[in-house]
């Protein structure tokens, strides 16, 4: 099943002009598309992912979804290792695009999608299962991406060059403000910017 979280910050008497077209595509499972405050929707998830779970992700921005990039989701799809294992697909292509990709550290303001695939479960025992399931997924579709990825959503072993590929073109103006400011590396338990 997909699900598609909406969230609609228009003026509220327009609202359901906005989402008549949405909602005559195909009747939806659930439909719960109404006013809600945002701690609402930011806490919607929260008891079915509650703290302790274990967790393993790989991400890439991407520009377009294509046929085959869809049938490799769908393989994917139909082979969660559990239940609340998932791949999201957050839209980044409105206001985020139209600060200029040197303006700040993002490189990839013109990427449509921002897509995270995690494998999640309670059982440390299914760890192998999350973990290869995640990076099999990914491997399947990162030839479709843009290449980069949103930083938060970097693992820890993904390794420099994804940090380097993730910043692109500002990745030495980094290196430089890193190396001023943080020459010893202390900031460093994070997708490291090493200061040489």
């Amino acid at each position: 099943m997909c699900g598609v979280v909406w969230a609609y910050a228009g003026p509220q008497e327009k609202a359901e002009e906005t989402f008549a077209p949405i909602r005559a595509f195909k009747k939806p499972a659930l439909d719960f598309v109404g006013p809600l405050p945002q701690p609402a929707l930011q806490s919607m998830f929260d008891a079915l992912y509650p703290p302790g779970l274990q967790w393993y992700w790989r991400a890439d921005f991407v520009n377009e979804i294509s046929d085959d990039a869809i049938s490799q989701h769908i393989r994917f799809g139909e082979a969660l290792p559990t239940m609340h294992s998932t791949m999201h697909m957050y839209p980044i292509n409105g206001a985020a695009a139209r600060v200029g990709k040197n303006d700040t550290a993002w490189n990839y303001r013109d990427a449509t999608w921002a897509q995270v695939i995690v494998g999640v479960d309670p059982d440390p025992a299914n760890k192998e299962k999350i973990v290869s399931w995640t990076k099999s997924y990914y491997d399947a579709v990162h030839p479709f991406s843009a290449g980069g990825a949103y930083v938060n959503f970097l693992m820890g072993d993904e390794g420099e060059e994804r940090v380097k590929k993730t910043y692109g073109g500002n990745y030495e103006r980094l290196v430089a403000i890193k190396k001023k400011y943080d020459p010893d590396n202390f900031f460093r338990v994070n997708q490291n910017i090493k200061p040489t």
